[in-house]
């Protein structure tokens, strides 16, 4: 697979607007099978964060007050990214914040978003749930530190999709697994993705 950007946000809301502004992101490239560079930073948008969502995160008002701009943060992983493909567990979530973050300054996302959850929910039916730790752990990969935080998040979801990526090659015989073919079987009815996969076989 080509070198993919793998992010994770922690924020103060559900959606990008007034009460929801990021507060950390991180992103990790993946390539040849491993983590090879990782960026980290939380940012100051000026936003409160609510006391439930400190609790979640760890992450503090406090904390925010001496972190550096938003806007400078955004800059610099955007710069890190650049326009290698780009995923997510739960991409919806992220990829909201990614593009209304660039564009507060004025950047627009060129790349597609693959999705680490709707791809384990296809490929992985067995699993107790399909939440990052959950499958973490049921897959015995590496323990990356504290759930929502997220360098921790960003290289758990690094880590599973390189376990999606291994079984789509091992289990379903697929020579090539690319960032379209993840964009292209997220999209498929889990009922149909075994169809699937023995069409692209057979390709």
């Amino acid at each position: 697979m080509e070198p993919i950007a793998v992010i994770d946000f922690e924020t103060t809301g559900i959606s990008p607007g007034p009460n929801g502004r990021a507060t950390e992101i991180a992103a990790v490239i993946v390539e040849d099978g491993r983590i090879v560079a990782r960026y980290q930073s939380l940012m100051n948008s000026g936003a409160w964060v609510p006391p439930f969502i400190e609790q979640l995160t760890g992450i503090s008002n406090a904390m925010l007050r001496s972190a550096p701009p938003a806007a400078e943060v955004m800059q610099q992983v955007a710069e890190f990214v650049g326009v290698t493909p780009l995923v997510a567990h739960n991409a919806a979530f992220d990829q909201k914040f990614w593009d209304a973050e660039l564009g507060l300054i004025r950047r627009k996302r060129q790349q597609a978003f693959a999705c680490s959850l709707l791809l384990a929910r296809r490929l992985l039916p067995e699993a107790p749930n399909h939440k990052l730790g959950t499958l973490n752990r049921w897959a015995h990969l590496p323990d990356t530190g504290r759930a929502h935080r997220a360098l921790a998040d960003a290289e758990m979801a690094a880590n599973l999709t390189l376990h999606l990526a291994a079984r789509l090659r091992d289990q379903h015989g697929l020579r090539e697994v690319s960032h379209d073919l993840l964009c292209s079987l997220q999209k498929v009815p889990a009922a149909k993705i075994g169809a699937a996969l023995s069409k692209i076989r057979g390709a």
